[in-house]
């Protein structure tokens, strides 16, 4: 499927169905609002199903895409570019943290090479869709042409597409990319209109000196922007071969009417730019966490999602998204199995 496909596909969730599971859970035996944010995470499903109680958002799909950013050669991260590649093949080998968090909560895991230096060896895991080896220097000049842009696009649009069709019905973000900290923060300060300052976060640890060095680096990039840049101009220009890919995937999921559970701030990031090509495409999104990095929360904020957890994580690579995949999950078994006041014979107040 194409990203445009996608688009064509997408329709608001069903507020009919929302207001029914609210309905039953307001019948359900315990207070109004005693579960908190997980009436509101079970309504959610209801509507993006279209059904009422909605069913179990399961088995789910993790897709962790890669790439390779040029902006790593601004000095702002520590970490060498070759760590990307590397840690796909650990994400293969199942020895990564989504690794190890997928499988505690059930979920496949599949590694899409959207854009690493390097040449990967094949794995049954691993998708190869590279559409180029590595962005260019955002600081410098675009980081993609519109056209690589648009692949990236396709690329995620596509992977929502293939994952659901075998039978997916929960998606889930990942990413990795060894410098997209810095690309997350420039698409979230052009998308969300703020500031460097306000977005860039240590990404992998950095001290003060990196830090005021990288949010220096972002405006320099943004200062290219217009004002209100589309948002596939601030993807090609700012962005990230995989931010470009998870907005596409997000899309492609809410295309497909199954909830998408958005990791930290690289997800963020292609949620924010998401949203502003498909608006409707946000009903289908469920934040599975707060990232410590700043710019999350601008981005949540932006598009009006609260998240499920905030465990103080920045690891990025769909780890906050899987650990909330359990409470999604159960949002909806309370909707399904859940005794009302009326059927097990309990006196309301």
């Amino acid at each position: 499927m194409t990203f445009a496909a996608a688009v064509d596909a997408v329709v608001p969730v069903d507020e009919q169905a929302r207001s029914d599971a609210q309905s039953l859970s307001d019948r359900l035996t315990k207070p109004n609002g005693a579960l908190g944010a997980m009436e509101t995470i079970g309504a959610t499903l209801a509507a993006i199903a279209a059904t009422s109680p909605p069913p179990v958002p399961e088995p789910a799909a993790v897709a962790v895409f890669a790439a390779d950013h040029g902006v790593v050669g601004e000095a702002v991260t520590p970490w060498p570019a070759e760590v990307t590649a590397q840690m796909v093949a650990n994400i293969c080998a199942g020895g990564a943290a989504i690794s190890v968090l997928a499988r505690h909560a059930g979920a496949q895991v599949t590694v899409v090479d959207v854009g690493v230096q390097a040449t990967l060896d094949s794995h049954p895991s691993l998708v190869d869709a590279k559409v180029r080896p590595g962005t260019a220097n955002l600081a410098e000049g675009p980081a993609m042409t519109a056209a690589e842009c648009a692949a990236a696009l396709d690329v995620g649009a596509s992977v929502a597409r293939q994952l659901t069709a075998a039978g997916a019905r929960c998606l889930v973000t990942g990413d990795m990319g060894i410098g997209n900290t810095t690309a997350a923060a420039a698409v979230i300060a052009a998308l969300c209109h703020r500031s460097a300052a306000e977005v860039t976060g240590r990404g992998t640890g950095i001290d003060d000196e990196m830090l005021a060095h990288k949010m220096a680096v972002v405006e320099r990039a943004l200062a290219r922007l217009p004002e209100q840049a589309p948002a596939v101009e601030v993807l090609a220009e700012v962005g990230g071969l995989e931010i470009a890919a998870l907005a596409g995937f997000i899309v492609g999921g809410a295309a497909a009417r199954v909830p998408v559970i958005v990791d930290g701030v690289i997800a963020c990031a292609a949620l924010t730019a998401a949203a502003a090509l498909v608006p409707d495409a946000v009903g289908y999104c469920v934040a599975g966490h707060l990232s410590s990095e700043p710019g999350a929360r601008v981005a949540l904020e932006r598009v009006g999602l609260d998240p499920v957890l905030d465990l103080h994580m920045r690891l990025g690579e769909g780890t906050g998204a899987c650990l909330a995949l359990p409470v999604v999950q159960a949002s909806a078994k309370i909707l399904r199995e859940m005794a009302t006041f009326d059927s097990a014979g309990v006196t309301e107040k």
